[in-house]
């Protein structure tokens, strides 16, 4: 499998957003009459839409929001809403920097110590406001913050790293017992981030909830510059979503796949579902919002790494509020808004009823997708020509 690139060496052709479109079903579905909704545990939720947990793009208020809007919003507990009182001050900070000055200033504001006090004090907000408090941490604080969460009343809990599996080695660094936590914890947990076929095994094996897919796609994030890994979303999600239903067929248990990044776009989102993905989670398109604490700013939430920094703080711009951003009405025509209502349309056209059904839509290799006929829009910078 896969081309030679070297004497010996091999290396497999794999597809991003941009290089595959959907063929239309034999038979169309009416949009209004498609079902959205998706599981994570016992949590039966109305859409398949994750907020990423990113300072520029969740905080209370926004993650309130969200849950009334039928999504889920996933709170950093390791950002600047449990590092200070007042996050909004910092946020001033980071959004007025200049671009040469930025970094260093995201690393200089996430050397404040996290306030425990303000982890349950975040949670707790959220759900006074009757809705789903969904809250995320790296694993060698999984531990404790996903106690102190329980505690608090959370309802998901994210285990996310840049990559987790379900075998690390470390001689200096207490390793989380992944297959421990999660029989210990009583609520939900999704695990990220995944990008093979293999590692999505071993972590379902592990008694997950759920699997973040995606190794640098974000629009903030520079983790394939730096570091040279990731693979795009597509194959990515196809294989896990491989393994997902490998793993059902063995064990009877299904981990929904989350595609994890690199989607701005309706048309974006509606390939990660035709792709294998159960839900999607979304960080810079939520970072346009008026709701959202960054205020037309997103960094990448490897930006503050003291030593090796793998993200950037980039200038997305307000266009609308939430409730537009997902279900319009739309005032832009470049596919940034009305998230729901073109996932909608899409499984519509390729007769999906529900996610699942959208799981099984045809899928074509096309480079040219987005150029073909597209020469006055790419000529005018308008619409897909932007």
């Amino acid at each position: 499998m896969g081309m030679w690139v070297g004497r010996g060496r091999k290396a497999r052709i794999c597809y991003g957003f941009d290089e595959i479109a959907l063929v239309p079903g034999l038979v169309t579905v009416d949009p209004d009459e498609v079902d959205l909704s998706w599981q994570i545990g016992d949590h039966r939720i109305e859409i398949p839409i994750m907020a990423a947990a990113m300072d520029g793009v969740v905080d209370c208020r926004f993650a309130i929001e969200m849950g009334r809007l039928g999504g889920v919003a996933v709170l950093n507990l390791e950002g600047i809403q449990t590092r200070y009182e007042n996050p909004e001050e910092i946020v001033d900070q980071i959004d007025t920097a200049t671009p040469a000055e930025a970094t260093n200033i995201i690393q200089k504001m996430y050397q404040e110590p996290i306030k425990e006090e303000l982890i349950g004090r975040r949670i707790e907000e959220i759900k006074k406001a009757g809705v789903m408090a969904c809250v995320s941490a790296i694993p060698q604080r999984a531990e404790r913050f996903g106690s102190l969460a329980v505690e608090a009343g959370a309802d998901i809990f994210v285990v996310q790293a840049t990559v987790v599996t379900a075998r690390h080695l470390s001689s200096t660094h207490q390793v989380l017992n992944l297959e421990g936590f999660v029989k210990q914890m009583p609520i939900p947990v999704i695990v990220g981030n995944c990008v093979t076929y293999e590692g999505a095994l071993e972590l379902m094996a592990t008694g997950i909830d759920g699997l973040l897919v995606g190794v640098g796609p974000g629009a903030a994030c520079t983790t394939r510059g730096v570091l040279g890994v990731g693979v795009p979303q597509v194959t990515a999600t196809a294989d896990c979503a491989a393994a997902r239903d490998f793993h059902h067929k063995q064990t009877g248990k299904y981990v929904p796949i989350i595609t994890d990044g690199g989607m701005s776009v309706g048309g974006d989102i509606c390939k990660a579902f035709a792709s294998g993905a159960d839900a999607v989670m979304v960080g810079s398109a939520f970072a346009k919002t008026k709701e959202s604490p960054g205020k037309g700013y997103h960094w990448g939430m490897a930006t503050p790494h003291q030593n090796l920094p793998r993200g950037t703080r980039i200038q997305v711009g307000t266009t609308g509020t939430l409730e537009e951003i997902l279900y319009g009405p739309a005032h832009l025509d470049d596919g940034s808004q009305n998230l729901v209502g073109a996932l909608k349309s899409a499984m519509g056209i390729c007769g999906a009823k529900d996610i699942r059904q959208m799981q099984l839509t045809e899928l074509i290799i096309a480079p040219a997708i987005k150029t073909e006929g597209k020469i006055f829009q790419r000529t005018q910078q308008i619409g897909m020509g932007k």
